[in-house]
């Protein structure tokens, strides 16, 4: 199960996502310079025919993606931007993946840092955490909407390899090189995921106490409002009965 599965479930449930749209837009403009380095042509290249489906699926306008794409292949000015991953440990000693793309590597890692020591947490060297990570395709479907069977039947010959049950919702796990196909056969197939996504999938989960799991949640919080930040990646098991608070 993703880490923060539960947690971005709920965010995706109250619309705070919709709240701050226009942060959302630059960090997928984001995504998109950086996938459109490999090449401007959505037909040819992969990474930005994801880059310009989550776009799109965010309703970023048009004319946003198109700037961003030419950004990426050098027509226009404002490319210039890095990926970088960070890892550290969050409360509870919680490990924490941080992806991000900016143009100022100095300036991003010292907000990072500070996010994490204020929330109790801790900068951590390269390859401290990632080990505990396996990157995967990921797509979530509305479990109301479409059964494991059906998700399974679709999924597995695409190269799919395993449906996990989550609350309201059910996730379809592959390998990232077969994560373009397996999309496609549910596209064919007129099965519309909630969330497609590249990410970085715990091996094991660490069951936190309720007064951490609420301070890591703010951390997960202020990190996700940083414009540098692209997605945080936790092996938290957030309990049940604060999820349920947070739905109420």
């Amino acid at each position: 199960m993703a880490g923060h599965s539960k947690w971005a479930n709920i965010q995706h449930r109250k619309g705070r996502q919709d709240a701050k749209r226009g942060k959302i837009f630059t960090k997928m403009a984001k995504d998109i310079i950086i996938a459109a380095k490999g090449g401007g042509d959505i037909a040819m290249n992969a990474s930005l025919r994801l880059a310009v489906s989550k776009a799109k699926a965010v309703n970023m306008p048009n004319d946003k993606i198109d700037t961003a794409i030419k950004k990426g292949t050098g027509e226009l000015a404002g490319g210039d931007i890095s990926e970088i991953m960070y890892e550290g440990y969050g409360p509870g000693g919680v490990a924490i993946l941080i992806e991000a793309a900016t143009d100022n590597k100095n300036r991003t890692v010292a907000e990072v840092r500070y996010a994490l020591s204020k929330s109790g947490g801790s900068m951590g060297e390269a390859g401290c955490v990632a080990w505990m990570f396996d990157k995967r395709g990921v797509m979530v479907f509305d479990s109301e909407k479409y059964t494991e069977d059906q998700l399974l039947e679709i999924g597995l010959d695409a190269g799919a390899e395993d449906v996990i049950a989550e609350e309201g919702s059910l996730e379809v796990h592959c390998a990232p090189e077969d994560f373009t196909t397996v999309q496609k056969a549910f596209e064919t197939a007129e099965c519309v995921a909630v969330r497609s996504e590249l990410a970085y999938v715990p091996k094991n989960l660490v069951e936190v106490d309720v007064s951490n799991a609420k301070k890591l949640m703010n951390l997960m919080e202020k990190l996700e409002d940083n414009d540098d930040v692209q997605s945080v990646h936790v092996n938290a098991d957030f309990p049940d009965e604060l999820m349920a608070e947070m739905e109420g």
